[in-house]
């Protein structure tokens, strides 16, 4: 069984269908991306998965379904989602913003064992502990933000736009650390404009045009798809 399975999701704002019957799956320790233009849908997606957006059809993890939940439950059953634009706490520190990720846990020794973890990951956050949200880079805010999800300790991290707005060697940067928190297990859907990123991370992806997926399959085989290349790859 998939540990998410999505189906036949639907959601749409006054009117407008932005995601229309969108089917995914997400398997246990697999790296899926879901590339396309801007407005094609991708991050209402992943508000409709953790019920920030009203939607219809179903969303299963590890088959349990979460239709009826607040967000905040179903962050606590380990589906943690990294927002496009970071989120983070602007005039709280870093050390807050990363304390809030774990908000819903009581398991003490484990948290700071995350916590080191997380430092390890990006030793600038371990460097700006006491300074505030708000006064650091983007990278850096796309660090904390990443790093506050995974003090969650999420079953499948839900990473929306990454890359967006950060300068390349930056998102280099942040792409090294997205592989290894890849390389040690943590499952992951990632919403990406950058399709050679994207693609070059993944396992599987598929590609979302006007709310819905127009096709999908092993990355290396979507690198390679002239559709692709033509429209995302700018070959």
């Amino acid at each position: 069984m998939s540990l998410l399975q999505v189906k036949n999701l639907k959601l749409g704002y006054g009117g407008i269908e932005a995601v229309r019957g969108v089917d995914l799956t997400v398997a246990q320790g697999e790296c899926v991306c879901v590339i396309g233009a801007n407005g094609a849908g991708k991050t209402s997606l992943l508000k409709g998965l953790v019920n920030l957006l009203p939607h219809r059809g179903d969303v299963l993890l590890d088959g349990e379904c979460l239709n009826d939940l607040p967000t905040h439950d179903i962050t606590a059953r380990g589906l943690v989602l990294v927002p496009e634009g970071r989120g983070v706490f602007a005039r709280m520190t870093v050390a807050e913003n990363l304390d809030l990720g774990a908000y819903l846990r009581r398991d003490r020794d484990a948290m700071r064992a995350d916590l080191m973890r997380v430092h390890d990951w990006f030793p600038r956050l371990a460097e700006r502990r006491s300074q505030l949200a708000g006064t650091l880079s983007g990278g850096e805010q796309q660090m904390l933000a990443m790093g506050r999800a995974l003090m969650a300790r999420p079953r499948l991290l839900l990473l929306d736009e990454p890359s967006m707005g950060l300068a390349p060697l930056m998102v280099e940067k942040i792409y090294a650390t997205i592989a290894a928190i890849i390389a040690e297990g943590v499952t992951l859907l990632l919403i990406e404009q950058n399709a050679h990123l994207a693609l070059q991370i993944s396992q599987r992806g598929y590609v979302m045009e006007s709310g819905a997926m127009s096709f999908g399959g092993p990355s290396q085989q979507l690198a390679s798809d002239p559709r692709v290349r033509a429209a995302y790859l700018g070959e």
